[in-house]
């Protein structure tokens, strides 16, 4: 899904030394990305049973690469249960033409050729015990096995998490390296996706965060979210918005919001602020929320903020909020 005049500033990511290496990232505060298996019951948080996350390599970097994801089989410790585990999680990483700009490929459901590119390596979970809690690693691959792309100046990497068969969570995280064995970052990798599905902390006091890319030409934004069970808010902030607060979804429902763009917070990012309910918080909520522009175009949400992680300017000086209680 082409984004029209959606540019990228290169030189704020190598200058600035931003390695997006964590998926989560480290400024959204995520405990673990979350995909059920292809029999699972959608009211338990996810819509589609399958997330698709990219990952992308600087031009300028020569050496091999990899992509770890922490707990990648289903059955253990962190894992959510459903009767007796019986789950399958498949993990495909993809390079070559077409694996990132393929519209199949950007969408926010599995549909069509989201599979696009050359499979490069792929390997199916259940449970097993080597990987509860413990890192799995695809690779070495050369960095130029990823589909070459002008717009971030670099070769990406698609990774798809796929649930194959049962009813059962699987909670995992990823980490791009310089490392097969150990969690080393790659100066000026990142990552990004089109739609998030994630487990919400079950402490009230912690709130998480994603960060959409708002293109130039972005007059309004819908954002949607999936099954929150009606578990706080979701507010939003920017370098023009104090503290703009949204209502959730109930159980097994889309809920949608809209609202106008003001001319500050193009080309910024927004902070979307996941704010729980503090009397009887949702426990092992797992959720899904996807942006998207006036065109109906999916914005991006960056694991690392373009620009930073963005701040309300009251009188044009930066003012950190912090969020309500």
């Amino acid at each position: 899904m082409k984004q029209v005049g959606f540019v990228i500033s290169l030189l704020f990511i190598f200058y600035t030394n931003i390695s997006a290496q964590p998926v989560p990232g480290l400024d959204e505060n995520i405990p673990y990305l979350m995909t059920f298996g292809a029999k699972a019951d959608k009211s338990w948080g996810d819509d589609d049973f399958s997330q698709t996350f990219f990952f992308l390599i600087p031009e300028n970097y020569k050496s091999p690469i990899y992509i770890r994801v922490y707990d990648p089989d289903t059955g253990g410790e962190l894992d959510e249960l459903k009767g007796v585990f019986d789950t399958k999680m498949m993990y495909s990483v993809y390079g070559g033409k077409g694996a990132y700009s393929d519209p199949d490929a950007q969408g926010v459901d599995p549909k069509g050729n989201y599979k696009s590119g050359n499979l490069l390596a792929s390997k199916t979970f259940g449970v097993d015990p080597r990987y509860d809690k413990n890192w799995y690693t695809f690779g070495p691959f050369n960095p130029t096995e990823g589909e070459f792309t002008k717009e971030f100046g670099g070769y990406v990497f698609k990774v798809i998490c796929d649930g194959l068969a049962g009813d059962d969570g699987n909670l995992y995280r990823y980490f791009l390296s310089t490392s097969g064995t150990e969690n080393k970052p790659i100066e000026g990798g990142f990552a990004f996706s089109y739609e998030y599905s994630f487990r919400m902390w079950d402490n009230p006091k912690e709130v998480s965060h994603i960060y959409p890319y708002i293109i130039e030409q972005t007059e309004a934004v819908k954002m949607m979210n999936f099954d929150w069970d009606l578990d706080g808010i979701i507010r939003v902030v920017s370098v023009a918005r104090k503290g703009q607060d949204f209502d959730v979804s109930n159980d097994n429902e889309w809920k949608e919001v809209t609202f106008a763009i003001k001319p500050e917070e193009k080309k910024t990012s927004l902070d979307f602020q996941f704010i729980k309910k503090q009397g009887s918080p949702v426990k092992n909520n797992n959720v899904v929320i996807n942006v998207r522009n006036q065109y109906n175009e999916v914005l991006r949400f960056f694991t690392v903020p373009i620009g930073g992680v963005p701040k309300y300017k009251y009188g044009g000086k930066a003012v950190k909020q912090p969020p309500k209680k």
